[in-house]
């Protein structure tokens, strides 16, 4: 149990080898912590909605994303600003207009992943997701 924390050192374990594979896997805390503060970005239908236009529309004013994902155009000022401090987003200057463009590569594998089948609204084949019932809204089951 090469890996296991002197801290821990006197707890139970029965397979060593599977502990010391499952420290490895989780990693350090601020490397954790990061990913933790990435998906926290995802937790947010409206973010998500936007960070997907980003990713798959490219760079796209703020006018253009509101109209493409429903919102208001100060919400998704908002949260292109929350965006931009969190380091996932960056605006270039076009003139008059700021286009702005995913600029964390990081999140681009776990946006593929979410992006439909063309003209089905759902979840591509392939994905995990296909054939998986969708949950009932809260409430309603």
């Amino acid at each position: 149990m090469h890996r296991v924390p002197a801290e821990r050192a006197d707890r139970r374990v029965i397979d060593g080898h599977t502990v010391c594979a499952a420290i490895e896997s989780i990693g350090d805390a601020d490397r954790l912590a990061a990913w933790a503060d990435r998906f926290a970005l995802l937790g947010e239908p409206h973010r998500l909605a936007v960070l997907l236009a980003l990713h798959h529309a490219g760079p796209i004013a703020v006018t253009d994303l509101a109209t493409a994902t429903g919102i208001a155009d100060p919400a998704v000022s908002q949260i292109l600003r929350l965006l931009r401090t969190a380091g996932v987003v960056a605006g270039t200057k076009d003139g008059r207009i700021v286009r702005y463009a995913l600029t964390a590569p990081h999140l681009a594998p776990v946006l593929d992943q979410l992006r439909p089948a063309p003209g089905s609204g759902t979840p591509e084949a392939g994905d995990g997701t296909a054939g998986t019932p969708t949950p009932p809204e809260p409430g309603t089951a």
